[in-house]
């Protein structure tokens, strides 16, 4: 691997946002999203990447396997737990702020109980605006199967939300 050239630094910096929410769709968390970026980032600037690898698509590699070493890792911690301070809650002033929160928690945890590769795939082509052809080459699977996942994913989605699908035709404009 090689140090990143002006090009790859340019198209990395590019891809920043697109790589925010992917994170943030990984951890599904603000904090752990920036933290997953950083330490993305940081490994890239560190280890360089091939001179010939697109530096988009390698990104998002290694975000992807720098969360799943997260995710291990947090299943080790899990095993010989720790007590934590809990964290403060911050009280809801307006009516319609509380809903939309209580319908990001809805859909987040929906999201959260799909198996990853079904999450991984949405939350690329969903979320993060790629295309097929992009999420399977991020991913490394072949496009049928990106298109496979996305559709059990939408179905599985449905059907754990039920009732509870947001209904985004009334949404007011903010």
């Amino acid at each position: 691997m090689s140090p990143l050239g002006e090009s790859q630094r340019d198209a990395l910096l590019a891809e920043l946002g697109g790589l925010r929410k992917f994170c943030y769709s990984l951890t599904g968390n603000g904090a752990d999203a920036d933290d997953l970026l950083q330490t993305t980032v940081e490994k890239i600037l560190d280890k360089g990447m091939p001179h010939d690898a697109h530096p988009a698509k390698w990104a998002y590699r290694v975000c992807k396997n720098t969360w799943i070493d997260e995710i291990r890792s947090r299943d080790v911690r899990h095993r010989y737990p720790q007590q934590v301070d809990s964290e403060s809650e911050v009280s809801l002033t307006t009516e319609t702020i509380a809903h939309d929160e209580r319908e990001i928690v809805t859909v987040s945890k929906a999201l959260d109980e799909l198996p990853a590769e079904q999450r991984l795939a949405l939350s690329l082509v969903a979320i993060d605006g790629k295309t097929y052809a992009e999420a399977a080459d991020i991913l490394e699977v072949p496009i049928g199967t990106i298109m496979s996942r996305i559709a059990r994913a939408r179905k599985n989605l449905v059907a754990s939300l039920g009732d509870e699908l947001p209904d985004m035709t009334n949404q007011d404009k903010r």
